[in-house]
């Protein structure tokens, strides 16, 4: 494991005076190809970070730091897990005044971290970028959406990243909660709250969860000019039926924070509800059970996932080994 520093170069003039200094955080793990194109793409970027932390959990290091233009914390930590572990063991070393999230497989525009910055007025906690390439799902999907997914657990960012095009022209659209691919914080604001550690793997939800953790008057908005493409590289995806997921983010996010009284009661029982819906559906189109089976696995995950308190995790010390602490939760 190793921690290196390089000297950064200069970046272009800044956009707002109380965000002084940016840090891009990027979890990567077996996508050498991938990273090194969205470094490239912040190299290119019309306000450059200050500093880049990569924590890379693949076998084999994916990035040699010496020379690169722009200041990088590069961490090998292959025995971490999942990354929203590595997104905390990032967060820890982080020094800017603005913490922007990103994956290690997207296309950045090159205005991208100049349009998050500048969509920040002092009331705004954080600021999302804008998915570009995320296709309208089927007629099916969207009737069970609307019909089904109600309260805390509709998704507000989805129609914003169809109809990234029409808001090209628009300000900021506030949301309840962003992707850890394209979001961003103040660090003041986040500076002492961390993912859970007992997301491994593709740590589903933990976008949501932590969102849902900041203060209750947090407001947080898409910037339609901060544009990006998620390749959704085909390394270490899952491929379960959507029913898997989506039925363990639901459930995780009951035990763990939409259980506030009878709103949420209801909205999670009729989930429930278009849950036994599309499942008999897609039983039926696939002469198969796998979509029960799908749903109550996702079922089983998510429940113990949420009722599993904060865990402590492996996180790499300044002497570059493994230190066992309390993650901040």
């Amino acid at each position: 494991m190793q921690s290196v520093l390089s000297a950064g170069s200069p970046i272009l003039p800044r956009q707002r005076g109380d965000i002084a200094t940016i840090s891009v955080i990027i979890p990567t793990k077996n996508r050498v190809d991938d990273l090194r194109s969205t470094l490239e793409d912040l190299v290119a970027q019309t306000r450059r970070p200050d500093e880049i932390v990569i924590i890379d959990q693949s076998t084999i290091p994916s990035f040699d730091p010496d020379g690169f233009p722009i200041a990088v914390n590069y961490i090998h930590a292959p025995q971490i897990s999942g990354a929203a572990v590595a997104r905390n063991v990032a967060m820890d070393r982080a020094t800017g005044d603005l913490w922007v999230f990103l994956d290690d497989d997207v296309i950045l525009e090159p205005q991208y971290v100049e349009e998050i910055v500048r969509a920040y007025t002092p009331e705004i906690v954080g600021v999302s970028g804008i998915i570009t390439n995320y296709s309208v799902p089927p007629v099916s999907r969207r009737l069970f959406e609307k019909l089904f997914v109600r309260g805390p657990f509709s998704d507000d960012r989805q129609p914003i990243y169809w109809h990234a095009e029409q808001l090209r022209l628009k300000g900021p659209q506030p949301v309840r909660q962003f992707g850890c691919g394209v979001m961003s914080f103040r660090a003041t604001a986040v500076r002492n709250l961390r993912f859970d550690p007992n997301l491994t793997g593709g740590s589903l939800a933990e976008d949501i969860d932590f969102c849902a953790r900041l203060p209750r008057d947090s407001h947080l908005v898409i910037a339609p000019n901060a544009r990006l493409i998620h390749k959704r590289s085909a390394v270490g995806r899952p491929t379960d039926h959507w029913l898997d997921a989506h039925s363990q983010s639901s459930f995780y996010m009951r035990e763990r924070n939409w259980h506030r009284g009878w709103g949420d009661d209801l909205a999670f029982a009729w989930l429930q509800i278009g849950y036994t819906f599309m499942a008999t559906i897609g039983m039926i189109k696939r002469c198969s059970l796998e979509p029960f089976r799908a749903w109550r696995r996702g079922v089983a995950r998510g429940r113990i996932l949420g009722l599993r308190p904060a865990s402590r995790s492996a996180s790499p010390d300044s002497n570059g080994t493994a230190a066992v602490g309390q993650d901040r939760i």
